[in-house]
């Protein structure tokens, strides 16, 4: 077994001390950006680090030692999906993330509501984005590494930010989703940036060959989409007090899952009648969401996304023995699999 709780607070001491310099940074241009240090602060804290993991694995899978700069580089992946999670709080109208306010929830709280507190958490959002960038640069690696990594890093923000957007195109009232968009759009915004890109990433700055990123892109896409997947029955299924966040944000904003993309395949005329009456209202009752869920369940939608998850995961560990990496690489992301896509409802 790897010692990925240690890895995690190593982690989680880097990003400490990044909140504590840009705290610093912020409140000596005013003192009025207090709010903004201490909101970073809170989006930082939390979270599994699994996208620091993978580029850490990445490093370590092409030969490269334990060091402190390849674990700031790893640690600039959480600074991304901080940025990615306060934009997609504020696309989807969540209130919570890991059982706390979200950045726009908590602004609002402060300074006011609507329009204000969102664009406070935008300019949030933007600030994570480009600090995770500046994090990255200055990890201490050779220049020369970092540079390699130029292309890919631009990859992975074009890659999210298109996931992020055909979700919202493809999320309108009245329209229900097809399952082979749904992955589609999983794959993008959850399957690249959480799980292939990071190894890429860390590959890539440890000069790994090409088959060794052939392999990593075997393994992480469809153990990103197993994430997903899973995310999607967390969102629906998942108990709030567990999960620390909504059950009932996905049906109401009417979120082009796979779930409710089988279960409108699988569903009678009644059920799809339910579906196209309670999916996308602004405020579904618990009963509601209760109708939806059993019809998921007795229509086999349920457990055809736990057979999805199952078999994305075989087909990842699988790849993972014909990639050319040291033992204790291979053993560590065959552990990480199992931590990214099977989290308890």
């Amino acid at each position: 077994m790897h010692d990925h709780a240690g890895f995690k607070e190593r982690i989680d001491e880097v990003l400490v001390r990044l909140a504590d310099e840009e705290e610093r940074a912020l409140l000596a241009l005013h003192a009025e950006l207090s709010p903004l240090s201490g909101q970073l602060r809170r989006s930082l804290a939390g979270g599994k680090r699994l996208r620091a993991a993978y580029l850490y694995w990445g490093w370590r899978a092409a030969g490269q030692p334990d060091c402190e700069g390849v674990i700031r580089a790893a640690a600039a992946m959480e600074l991304v999906h901080a940025a990615a999670c306060t934009h997609d709080d504020i696309i989807d109208g969540s209130g919570t993330r890991h059982g706390r306010p979200t950045a726009h929830a908590a602004f609002a709280s402060g300074a006011g509501t609507g329009q204000r507190s969102t664009a406070l958490a935008m300019i949030l959002g933007d600030l994570l984005m480009g600090y995770a960038g500046y994090v990255f640069t200055s990890c201490g690696l050779p220049g020369a590494y970092l540079a390699r990594t130029v292309p890919l890093w631009a990859a992975l923000l074009r890659e999210t930010m298109a996931g992020e957007f055909l979700e919202v195109l493809r999320t309108r009232a009245g329209q229900l989703p097809q399952v082979a968009e749904s992955l589609e759009v999983a794959r993008f915004k959850t399957a690249k940036y959480t799980v292939e890109r990071p190894l890429h990433l860390g590959a890539t700055l440890g000069g790994g060959p090409r088959p060794l990123l052939d392999a990593f892109s075997a393994y992480g896409l469809p153990l990103g989409e197993a994430f997903q997947l899973r995310d999607d029955l967390l969102g629906t299924f998942g108990d709030p007090a567990r999960t620390g966040k909504s059950n009932v944000d996905d049906l109401r904003d009417g979120k082009p899952t796979a779930l409710l993309a089988l279960t409108l395949a699988a569903a009678g005329d009644d059920g799809r009648r339910l579906l196209a009456k309670l999916v996308g209202r602004l405020d579904p009752s618990p009963e509601d969401a209760a109708a939806v869920r059993a019809l998921m369940e007795s229509c086999g939608a349920r457990e055809q996304v736990e057979d999805m998850i199952r078999e994305r995961i075989a087909r990842a560990v699988g790849a993972l023995d014909r990639a050319p990496m040291p033992a204790e690489a291979r053993s560590a992301l065959r552990e990480l699999a199992g931590t990214a896509a099977e989290r308890s409802l």
